[in-house]
């Protein structure tokens, strides 16, 4: 299989932080990854995306130097993994699938306990301690013990944990696993503001719509092989055959009329009406076009609520589930 590599959302793509050059990793006879090459650049949020079994855990593994790979190469800036594994795991902050917590401490001795490990300074811990538990929103759990936390709670505060070195990269594996929709959520907005932060961030999960709602680049990973990468709304149009718009009407009579004005547009494919009032269809054009599209429904004087691409999280999960179905056939 030939996996697609599409370009970037960030404009200078000659200098990508990480480069992932044809890792493998095997376990006697079991291939976790076959071949992966893979360039993500600096101060994205990139997604790796795969059902279990993938091979997403063990990639994320071998970028935070915890495993080194059968073959390949990774390369952080002008740095490579295996031979300098001290060097990359001080600009790495790894939030592991499954992570441990001390019960028996409270969220800033367990913060103060991994500053420690990572040789902050004794005098320094306090104030960066103080700053983290802000930055994840636990300030008012700095003296509650770690087994009273909610799982979201827990959640953050274990990516404080990865931050107390203050990393450059950020490695999340599954971070959105077994929140409730407000913790994923917040989740999500405490992402963006590390990006803001200027971070780079690799974020792993089997939930498309939280990927699609967070992230400017992604994998998809089926087998342990690449099958594309690149900029999301970019894969999605590789791979779902375009853009969708949604057109939601006020009065469900003048549905029909609509359509009837829209059946006609060249760049307007596969019209559906889903809802009463709400036309979807597939759209192969530019923005101008779309402007003219938009323009010509209200001179025609149709009441129109909404007119807007369809959200990124449900066509990228009809893209994922086409595209690993088809790879899972060939």
């Amino acid at each position: 299989m030939q996996p697609m590599v599409l370009p970037s959302t960030v404009t200078d793509k000659t200098e990508p932080l990480i480069r992932i050059q044809h890792i493998s990793k095997s376990y006697r006879n079991t291939h976790a990854l076959r071949d992966i090459s893979i360039e993500i650049p600096r101060g994205t949020i990139f997604g790796l995306i795969g059902p279990n079994g993938a091979g997403k855990t063990t990639l994320l593994r071998i970028l935070a130097a915890l495993l080194t790979p059968s073959s390949g190469q990774v390369w952080f800036g002008q740095q490579e993994v295996t031979s300098t594994p001290a060097i990359i795991q001080r600009k790495v902050g790894y939030m592991p699938d499954f992570f441990g917590v001390y019960p028996d401490l409270s969220s800033t001795e367990y913060l103060e306990f991994y500053a420690g490990i990572h040789g902050i300074p004794r005098q320094k811990r306090a104030g960066i301690v103080t700053d983290l538990l802000e930055l994840v929103e636990l300030t008012s759990k700095r003296d509650a013990m770690v087994e009273t936390l909610s799982r979201g709670m827990k959640q953050r505060l274990c990516l404080a944990r990865a931050m107390v070195h203050d990393p450059e990269i950020l490695l999340l594996d599954e971070p959105a696993s077994g929140l409730d929709p407000r913790a994923r959520v917040e989740l999500r907005e405490l992402v963006r503001t590390l990006q803001g932060m200027g971070k780079t961030v690799l974020i792993s999960s089997h939930i498309l719509l939280e990927l699609a709602e967070m992230c400017t680049d992604i994998a998809i990973l089926q087998n342990g092989e690449l099958v594309i990468a690149g900029d999301v709304e970019k894969v999605i149009h590789q791979l779902g055959g375009g853009r969708q718009i949604e057109i939601r009407l006020l009065d469900k009579e003048r549905v029909e009329e609509a359509l009837n004005h829209l059946k006609d547009v060249t760049d307007l494919h596969n019209l559906t009406t889903p809802e009463e009032t709400l036309i979807q269809a597939d759209f192969t054009g530019d923005d101008q076009a779309l402007h003219q599209i938009l323009a010509t429904l209200i001179t025609k004087g149709l009441p129109i609520v909404s007119f807007a691409p369809r959200s990124g999280g449900g066509r990228l999960e009809e893209v994922f589930l086409n595209i690993t179905e088809r790879n899972s056939q060939s």
